[in-house]
């Protein structure tokens, strides 16, 4: 029995078929392959070259560029921004802008949204608007031939680029030269100008989402910079501060990227990672808006306000010391109508000018104690004062001053009788160390909750989440110890221990604080190893910290 065979051209043609099919699978593999690809770029100079790059792989293309249309000048221009050239690698490229001219191949297409397919860029009818221009070819030896430009449109029909790929060659690998270029190279097919079309309108749509991206982080990038001027427009004396822990914070962060060895080799931080730690820091402080401005700004143990009052009431008592040392030698001449004049007395022994200058000598003795007593005031409002050596072995007599001055009574303006110095005041000046009561210091705290409860509304993206916890735990310590929630150990991410050594850093060597010395870096490098040894802070981060130099980001130097 005989077995039917087709002719041998049904085979040619099946097998044609076959080859077709597979080659449009390919195709679509590709084109698949290159939207995932474009899709997941998020850095818009590796777009701009993925795009042309793969623009020339499916036509194989020797040469290309991609032109972007910049709008924010008057008039636009087309500006030049990535160049890519098989025969030419070591091409040189700087981007530049040029006018939307249709004399220009890109120019026209930019203005008209029209495609150009040329077989032959260099025979073109004299009345066509456009021309190549050949100064390229000139200064390089190269020899352009066929050109496809196409326009690149985004989402609504708008040109935001354009695509040029130049010289399709007969294979991948052959360099065009300008004596092989009519041999090796060929005119694009109309079936590449629809693919690569196609291309290049999934290309602006991945441009587009790119710009806007970041057009999204330039605009948080000004929010954080506002943020944090409106925190130091608020407390001017710690004015850079947030930038500096930044800085530092940052810079330790790209350190332990680079441990081999201990428990810090376990943590690596990626670009977008630290990102978000730069933020945070910027941000750490931010709650500072919702502490009272007199808090905020005070400086001293009083506040000005109250140091004035203060000096008020002490001028107002001597007056009245005055007055009554007058009232009382009035009193003494009414009483004594035939006494000579205390005036035009010259008798050494009178005793009218005995008892006058016992007076003057009790108004003189009583308004000297009292500038003793506001002189001391004035120099136990400064905030370390009582942990000076002059002070230190008299605390008990100047705690009986002040009790003494509680006491000390004057009649105010009134006729009401008010203590010199109220008992609220004599807590302040009583301060062992720092400013702050304790409840203005608990006032000063709350700050970490309001940056948190700020931070926490914002809606966040996936990759920045965690600003709010990173920033939220700056003030706490390993050992429980910190503030407000009392964290412990790991409870604490590594990038708020980071952000907790750089803060008490710049805290100790910051010369912009009118209430305290900046510590030299030394002197702070040895707090950082007492808090770690006490294990408050984390004591790996502080040997990286110092082993590095992290410190010399601000321009710093152990002494």
């Amino acid at each position: 029995m005989t077995t039917f065979q087709p002719p041998p051209t049904l085979l040619e043609n099946k097998d044609l078929v076959t080859v077709l099919a597979d080659e449009r699978v390919d195709l679509i593999e590709k084109l698949l392959s290159i939207g995932t690809a474009l899709s997941g770029s998020q850095n818009f100079e590796e777009l701009l070259n993925l795009i042309l790059t793969k623009s020339r792989e499916i036509t194989c293309s020797d040469a290309g560029s991609v032109y972007l249309i910049d709008k924010t000048q008057s008039p636009p221009k087309l500006i030049f921004k990535v160049a890519q050239n098989d025969s030419l690698p070591e091409l040189p490229f700087e981007e530049f802008a040029i006018d939307l001219n249709p004399a220009s191949l890109v120019g026209y297409v930019a203005l008209t949204g029209r495609s150009l397919n040329l077989p032959d860029a260099y025979n073109l009818s004299t009345r066509l608007p456009y021309k190549l221009d050949r100064n390229f070819d000139r200064d390089f030896r190269y020899r352009t031939r066929s050109v496809l430009v196409l326009p690149m449109q985004d989402g609504q029909g708008e040109i935001i680029g354009i695509l040029q790929l130049i010289n399709r060659k007969i294979r991948c690998d052959i360099q065009v030269l300008p004596t092989n270029a009519l041999e090796v190279t060929l005119p694009y097919t109309e079936w590449e100008e629809r693919v690569v079309r196609s291309l290049a309108s999934q290309a602006a749509i991945s441009i587009e989402r790119n710009l806007l991206h970041n057009s999204i982080e330039n605009l948080f990038e000004s929010f954080v910079k506002a943020s944090v001027e409106a925190i130091e427009a608020r407390d001017p004396t710690t004015r850079g501060h947030s930038e500096r822990v930044a800085e530092l914070t940052v810079r330790l962060s790209e350190e332990v990227n680079t441990a081999t060895f201990g428990p810090l080799q376990q943590f690596y931080f990626s670009d977008r990672q630290i990102q978000e730690i730069r933020y945070a820091a910027l941000l750490h402080d931010f709650g500072k808006i919702g502490v009272p401005e007199a808090i905020l700004n005070k400086r001293k143990k009083l506040y000005p306000g109250q140091l004035e009052v203060i000096r008020s009431r002490f001028g107002l008592v001597r007056r009245n010391l005055e007055l009554e040392c007058a009232q009382k030698k009035l009193q003494y001449l009414t009483l004594n109508p035939n006494r000579n004049s205390h005036q035009a007395c010259a008798n050494e022994h009178c005793l009218d000018c005995e008892h006058f200058s016992e007076l003057d000598c009790q108004l003189k003795t009583a308004i000297a104690q009292l500038e003793y007593y506001y002189k001391l005031i004035e120099r136990i409002n400064e905030p370390e004062a009582l942990e000076k050596a002059a002070f230190k072995d008299i605390l008990e007599e100047i705690f009986q001053t002040l009790s003494e001055l509680t006491e000390y009574t004057y009649c105010d303006l009134d006729g009401e009788m008010k203590p010199l110095l109220t008992a609220a005041e004599m807590e302040q000046l009583m301060l062992n160390r720092g400013n702050l009561t304790a409840v203005e210091r608990l006032a000063i705290e709350a700050h970490v909750t309001h940056s948190y409860e700020f931070l926490k509304r914002i809606p966040w993206t996936k990759q920045f989440e965690n600003i709010p916890i990173i920033a939220y735990g700056h003030h706490e310590k390993l050992d429980g110890s910190g503030y407000p929630r009392n964290l412990k150990g790991d409870e604490i991410p590594m990038q708020t221990q980071m952000m907790t050594v750089a803060d008490i850093y710049d805290a100790l060597t910051a010369a912009d604080r009118p209430y305290k010395r900046p510590l030299p870096t030394d002197v702070v490098m040895k707090v950082l190893r007492e808090e770690a040894a006490q294990g408050k802070i984390n004591a790996d981060l502080v040997e990286l910290f110092e082993q590095r130099q992290v410190y010399r980001v601000l321009g710093h130097n152990l002494r």
